[in-house]
């Protein structure tokens, strides 16, 4: 049986009229760069976030980017990060010229370990960069918290878990100063391209970022500070504003199969409860644990991922793709280990990296995607456990 890690077509068919009429209604309008279709979602997403300001940019990586820069991130500034992410929350750090700091993650999230940035913060360190990784939120209680002791900026990475509640039934993206989404097409929300979104509660700041999105220009072409090309297409927002009310619906269906793929390899034996962050004789596989589940919010966890742990990766994944079953490994290098930071290895050389070192070579990433048949999660388990089994 075929199984995509993602099929953008099945969910294309079930909006394909509005999404169309969308695509040429933009045609139709010539209105290209920002316009009413982008001031409609930024409308929408201050709504559906519950954020003062929401100001549409060109991707979650340029979000990252426009964010530090409304900060006024120097170079030689020291910025804590999470080690095991997407490239981008490290990556924008260095384009800024600025220094960033990895820390280890949590065994059970793969968020940030709070537990080991207090020792990170220097005084150098300007900002902290939690993400909401595969679309559970980090423990933003006690990262604020920091924040505050220290006189720190926090920009929540939120692009992998647009919608999600903390357990104080808060959307991330609210909690620190700066909330940056991408909608990357494989996102809960994605778009037809790239796209991001940048939102703030801070008057000066929501100010600035919108201005900074246009070169910094205010009025047009009078420039009191830099700012990039970081403007969301129109054609983006018309696809976003169709998308955004199902999205709820969605992500719903993706903790159902969630919930499913679970129930499954419990019953089979060879995993126990979610959260077990060790192997036994009887864990073969290691399930994801959901450390809000019991907040009371359904959006606790939006699953932008279902990743499991295995021993044997490699080789399980290989048995996967014979089977036909397409997975993905997030993420195989941490970034203490990327040959682009080789330079700053001396400023984590006696840091320890065991929980995202072993979840960089043990992890996989199984397809959850809304429209995915239990029949085919079915198949998926039972060909995984059909391989281990032969795992000593």
């Amino acid at each position: 049986m075929k199984v995509p890690l993602l099929d953008l077509k099945a969910q294309y068919k079930t909006l394909k009229n509005e999404l169309d009429e969308a695509l040429i209604r933009t045609a139709e309008s010539q209105y290209f760069i920002l316009g009413p279709e982008v001031e409609k979602l930024e409308k929408s997403m201050c709504e559906y976030l519950d954020c003062k300001y929401a100001i549409g940019v060109s991707s979650g990586t340029d979000a990252l980017l426009i964010a530090l820069m409304a900060i006024d991130i120097k170079p030689g500034d020291e910025i804590i990060v999470p080690t095991y992410s997407f490239f981008a929350t490290a990556g924008v750090v260095s384009r800024m010229n600025a220094i960033p700091i990895f820390v280890d993650s949590n065994p059970v999230t793969y968020n940030i370990d709070v537990k080991s940035i207090e020792n990170k913060i220097t005084s150098k360190t300007k900002a902290i960069i939690p993400v909401h990784l595969y679309g559970q939120s980090a423990e933003m209680d006690e990262i604020t918290a920091l924040a505050k002791k220290h006189n720190l900026k926090v920009i929540e990475d939120g692009a992998q878990a647009i919608g999600v509640q903390y357990k104080d039934g808060r959307k991330v993206g609210n909690h620190g100063d700066i909330g940056c989404f991408s909608f990357f097409p494989s996102k809960n929300l994605g778009c037809f391209g790239d796209g991001g979104l940048v939102i703030t509660n801070n008057d000066e700041l929501g100010a600035k970022l919108r201005i900074m999105r246009v070169h910094g220009g205010k009025p047009k072409y009078y420039h009191k500070i830099i700012g990039g090309n970081f403007r969301l297409d129109a054609i983006q927002a018309a696809v976003l504003n169709v998308k955004l009310p199902h999205l709820d619906s969605w992500s719903e269906k993706r903790r159902k199969n969630a919930g499913l793929y679970t129930k499954l390899f419990m019953e089979s034996g060879v995993a126990g409860k979610e959260g077990i962050t060790e192997f036994s004789s009887k864990e073969k596989v290691l399930l994801p644990g959901a450390i809000y589940k019991d907040s009371g919010f359904k959006n606790y966890h939006i699953y932008n991922q279902y990743v499991i742990r295995v021993q044997n990766r490699d080789d399980v994944r290989k048995h996967l793709t014979e089977k036909e079953v397409s997975t993905e490994i997030y993420y195989p290098v941490p970034f203490h280990k990327q040959e682009c930071f080789a330079s700053l290895k001396s400023r984590f050389e006696n840091t320890s990296f065991v929980n995202s070192e072993r979840a960089s070579n043990e992890t996989i990433a199984l397809p959850i995607y809304p429209e995915l048949r239990d029949e085919q999660i079915e198949f998926v388990v039972e060909t995984i456990i059909q391989f281990i089994s032969f795992i000593k």
